[in-house]
């Protein structure tokens, strides 16, 4: 078995795509440290959904709703689709069987409501894929429902999982969907019809149609996040995506046939706004039957075995922020260690000025004038000057009541976007203090390999302290000074108490996969999750 599975441009990608999938489950070896962080993030995301659905957010508690009146007949649930024994699987919080999709919708908009789950940048130096395309870990309940479907066991879903990362972060490393004004979750949900089709049973073909049908009818354009104040569409842009994908795929082994070899047709969108690359050099001639310029405009390279798996480059957020600001984050943190007389004075008046420089496109998005007020919580962390403010505010109040302003002490956590946070004013005070500026060509070119970022702060006497340049903030893939584990355990413990359980219980409830049985994943959502008031 090759290490790797290489997909050339003149090549049907989508049905290799397909191949890739059937085969890494039945035949995949990845490594124990791509298991253990495959493990990290799935945990990682379960909680920030379950809290969310707790915490009374709206659209998943919606799209919940609406799930659970889509249930499927009791017992057995009848056949399935292709080889899987079920119809149907749960939504978090309930042993209901609902439509697969309905509960796909649902789970991946929790994970994603808080924006606090796994990030990816889109980087592979080595291969020179540094198309730099964000994503998310979002699409893990994909592999749970068909495991739940098929009655399969832990390491199933696990293996599911795997596959989705794999596909999803090696496509952000080749095409940067957002130069197109296209949404990075796109390869989510090309990603999701592949490996729920490669799990349920359906053949090669069946999963190239659903590809191809997910990528003609269901494109998801980027006014998702255009606006002076962002909506719930933020928030649930990969759900919906997921679910016309796992609908796609449900339709073409049911026999709709859908366009084949979307990856090479002129018309679909990796051909209508990228024409064939100096990438189709790079890896051989094309075949004697192929068209001059009939590519794709990216060779797409896909683990089965070892260590090298995309979801190794993936990032940690360590808590509720937009992940551009991760450095800033960082530097803050650092910054009051060094110098903790700028928050010796309770109404912050030790600080005169802030001064931020990073990077496109982190001052595009979240550096917009408009951000600088805030009146939503999916505004107030996609706003840099509300997320730092909010950070020393918290470092103020810590340092006035006599405790230290850590990493975990100071981690943003949902009630620091609650509506009385968002206008809180002391954060205003500071927010007014804030100027954020592109840093320019330097800055630029050190993104997507780090989050360059630097914060000079000039505290009431005119002195100034300066972060120097942060590349890898804690949670980054290359950051080796943070405990990564001890941090990610800090924020699980906050999550899984934001639901109303023991949270031991149910970190273990959703951790080590790997180990879990068929029985174990049959009832994975099955426990009580009171939702709470309207978060607000």
């Amino acid at each position: 078995m090759a290490d790797v599975v290489i997909l050339t441009p003149d090549s049907n990608q989508a049905l290799g795509i397909a191949r890739y999938a059937i085969d890494f489950l039945a035949k995949g070896e990845p490594s124990a440290a791509v298991i253990e962080r495959t493990n990290l993030f799935h945990t990682d995301a379960t909680l920030c959904g379950l809290s969310a659905i707790a915490q009374g957010t709206n659209a998943p508690n919606i799209l919940r709703r609406e799930a659970l009146q889509y249930a499927v007949p009791p017992g057995d649930h009848g056949p399935g689709l292709g080889r899987s024994r079920h119809h149907g699987a749960t939504c978090f919080g309930s042993s209901v069987r609902v439509k697969s999709e309905k509960a796909i919708v649902a789970n991946c908009a929790a994970v994603r409501e808080w924006d606090s789950n796994g990030t990816n940048f889109g980087y592979n130096p080595a291969l020179g894929h540094t198309a730099g395309e964000f994503g998310h870990n979002d699409y893990y309940p994909v592999a749970v429902a068909a495991a739940q479907m098929l009655g399969a066991d832990g390491r199933t879903a696990l293996m599911g999982m795997i596959a989705i990362d794999e596909i999803r972060g090696r496509l952000a490393e080749v095409f940067s969907l957002k130069d197109c004004k296209v949404d990075h979750v796109l390869h989510g949900a090309i990603a999701s019809a592949a490996v729920f089709g490669a799990m349920v049973g359906a053949t090669e073909e069946q999963i190239e149609s659903a590809i191809g049908m997910t990528v003609a009818h269901y494109v998801p354009f980027r006014a998702i996040r255009a606006g002076k104040q962002l909506s719930d569409s933020k928030g649930a842009s990969a759900a919906i995506s997921t679910e016309a994908a796992i609908l796609s795929m449900k339709r073409s082994m049911a026999g709709f046939l859908g366009p084949r070899d979307i990856f090479r047709n002129p018309e679909a969108i990796f051909r209508l706004f990228q024409g064939p690359s100096q990438l189709f050099q790079k890896v051989g001639a094309p075949s004697a039957n192929t068209a001059k310029g009939d590519a794709s405009p990216f060779s797409l390279h896909l683990s089965m075995k070892g260590d090298d798996f995309a979801v190794m480059g993936m990032h940690f957020k360590l808590a509720l922020y937009e992940h551009q600001s991760a450095g800033a984050i960082q530097a803050v943190v650092d910054l009051i260690a060094k110098a903790p007389g700028l928050i010796e004075k309770a109404d912050g008046s030790a600080i005169s000025r802030i001064k931020i420089l990073a990077y496109e496109p982190a001052f595009g998005i979240i550096g917009d004038p408009a951000k600088k007020d805030p009146k939503t919580r999916q505004s107030a962390d996609h706003s840099m000057a509300y997320i730092v403010a909010t950070l020393l505010r918290k470092a103020l109040e810590l340092r006035s009541r006599g405790l230290t302003p850590t990493w975990k002490a100071l981690m943003l956590v949902p009630h620091d976007y609650h509506k009385d946070a968002v206008f809180n004013s002391l954060t205003r005070a500071l927010m007014a203090k804030i100027d954020f500026a592109h840093g320019g060509p330097t800055y630029d070119a050190k993104y997507p390999d780090g989050i360059p970022t630097s914060v000079v702060i000039t505290d009431s006497t005119g002195a100034t302290h300066d972060s120097g340049l942060v590349m890898y903030p804690a949670g980054h893939a290359r950051n080796t000074s943070a405990d990564l584990k001890d941090l990610l355990f800090h924020k699980f413990v906050h999550m899984a108490g934001l639901c109303g359980h023991e949270p031991q219980a149910l970190i273990a409830r959703f951790g080590d996969l790997e180990t879990k049985d068929a029985a174990h994943i049959q009832q994975l959502n099955d426990f009580p999750l009171e939702v709470s008031e309207k978060f607000d």
